[in-house]
């Protein structure tokens, strides 16, 4: 089964694992610290619910065919060292971390909020395009788990 933010017990199971995380978590990938992961994370569910946000007549045809299918239909886990559009990188136009439980529970109000909308009729994915409820509900859990994965939780 593939799973989503919808998916019975999911989004519970999301908010735990991200409740276990401590400051010092270590990551296994990339560079992000866990509360910069936050912030990443705020910032991506934010801006996933800006209407008009991305064009997607502009998203390549390899993004919203091929990129979709694999990142949201494939078993295959998300591949590590992405690269991160600056404007959901901490480090480039992206929100900076400030306090580890702040930025954990504004992360968690942003999943909270994208998680509750019904309809994204007018909201894009720079590289998926248009998607469907279930489609939005899916990349917000593998977006979560990806980056929970990397810091073992």
């Amino acid at each position: 089964m593939k799973r989503t933010l919808t998916t019975p017990g999911a989004y519970d199971e999301i908010v735990a694992r991200f409740r276990s995380l401590q400051p010092d978590a270590a990551r296994q990938w990339g560079r992000m610290s866990v509360d910069g992961m936050f912030c990443h994370l705020h910032d991506s569910y934010t801006v996933a619910l800006q209407p008009d946000w991305v064009d997607p007549a502009k998203v390549p045809w390899v993004g919203r065919v091929v990129v979709k299918w694999i990142g949201l239909y494939s078993p295959l886990p998300w591949m590590k060292g992405t690269p991160t559009m600056p404007e959901v990188d901490q480090d480039k136009q992206g929100t900076r971390p400030t306090e580890f439980e702040a930025d954990r529970e504004r992360m968690l109000a942003s999943l909270h909020r994208f998680a509750t909308i019904t309809d994204f009729s007018r909201c894009a994915h720079p590289f998926f395009g248009t998607m469907t409820h279930w489609e939005w509900m899916r990349w917000g859990w593998f977006h979560a788990d990806h980056h929970l994965r990397q810091f073992n939780a």
